[in-house]
């Protein structure tokens, strides 16, 4: 089973965006089975609160089903606990590396690279521009289920 926790600052817009829209992804090829994915937070500014309604709103409109969900922060036991650690921007990164005492495993990466971009993701809380957040976070789990390279069959 392959373990991927997708991971921005409050837990309430861009990782759970991307742990949805990479669960439908999954789902739609019937390798649900096959992952198990979450989201975390690196603050603890959000913790408990369910998904920002713009992530909510921007996910109903391109039919992407919003799961159950409460922020919670991510923590130096989760870094054994996943396979790979995918932040949303240099920011994230930064404060994982910092949160886990480094990456030794090589875990960490941030969700656009698999798509062979460096840029961060924007925080749609800020930016309040949930139509480029999930362009972006579209194209990253897009790239990332391709570069997993799981199959039905496999």
């Amino acid at each position: 089973m392959i373990s991927i926790v997708f991971v921005c600052h409050g837990n309430i817009c861009r990782s759970p965006m991307a742990q949805f829209v990479f669960q439908q992804m999954v789902n739609e090829r019937g390798l649900s089975d096959r992952f198990r994915i979450d989201s975390r937070a690196t603050s603890t500014e959000e913790i408990g609160n369910p998904p920002h309604r713009g992530t909510v709103r921007k996910l109903q409109e391109v039919k992407v089903p919003v799961l159950p969900h409460r922020a919670s922060q991510i923590s130096r036991k989760d870094y054994g606990s996943f396979d790979y650690v995918i932040g949303m921007d240099d920011w994230n990164i930064r404060n994982l590396r910092r949160m886990f005492g480094g990456d030794p495993d090589g875990k960490i990466r941030k969700l656009l690279s698999f798509a062979g971009k460096d840029r961060d993701i924007a925080d749609s809380w800020y930016t309040d521009d949930f139509d480029a957040a999930y362009r972006d976070i579209a194209e990253g789990c897009r790239a990332l289920l391709e570069f997993l390279d799981v199959s039905e069959a496999g």
